[in-house]
């Protein structure tokens, strides 16, 4: 396969990823303030024990990156997050300030525990850095607004 294929698979595939991420967070069936955090919001319990509030704004939205092959998005709504990645995984759970620093605790379908707990370590408009406990580490993900892919994603061969 050339590198010009395999980059166009790439993008169809990540394509089709943010595609099914803006159908998810449109599901949802609340009201249009589901999505914003509230300076009363309720903690969320997390696998660790602690809890889990709201996810500041700089947060909140969808970031998509590539790792090991796979594209991997991360969705943060309010105190929820959902991440999606090439191959089928699919985790589920909470995302918020946890004793003053920004946490992201998932739980995935297929067992994975590449991204159970994350920190963030630093967000700004464009891109979110979150190291993870275990052999993961630290992960760049890049915003992707509106549905679309940002500029400049890496783009990696696919599994085959």
């Amino acid at each position: 396969m050339t590198t010009a294929t395999a980059r166009v698979r790439t993008a169809a595939a990540a394509a089709g990823l943010v595609g099914a991420l803006a159908l998810t967070a449109c599901s949802g069936g609340g009201s249009e303030d589901d999505s914003s955090p509230s300076s009363g919001a309720t903690p969320t319990s997390t696998s660790s024990g602690g809890a889990v509030t709201g996810a500041s704004d700089k947060l909140q939205g969808s970031w998509i990156t590539t790792s090991k092959g796979s594209i991997v998005a991360l969705v943060i709504t309010g105190k929820q997050a959902g991440l999606f990645a090439t191959g089928g995984t699919v985790c589920s759970g909470a995302a918020g300030t946890e004793s003053g620093m920004q946490m992201i605790h998932l739980s995935c379908t297929d067992g994975s525990k590449d991204r159970v707990t994350g920190m963030v370590e630093t967000v700004d408009k464009g891109a979110m850095k979150v190291t993870w406990s275990g052999k993961l580490g630290q992960e760049t993900y890049t915003r992707a607004e509106g549905g679309k892919l940002p500029s400049g994603l890496p783009t990696a061969p696919l599994k085959q």
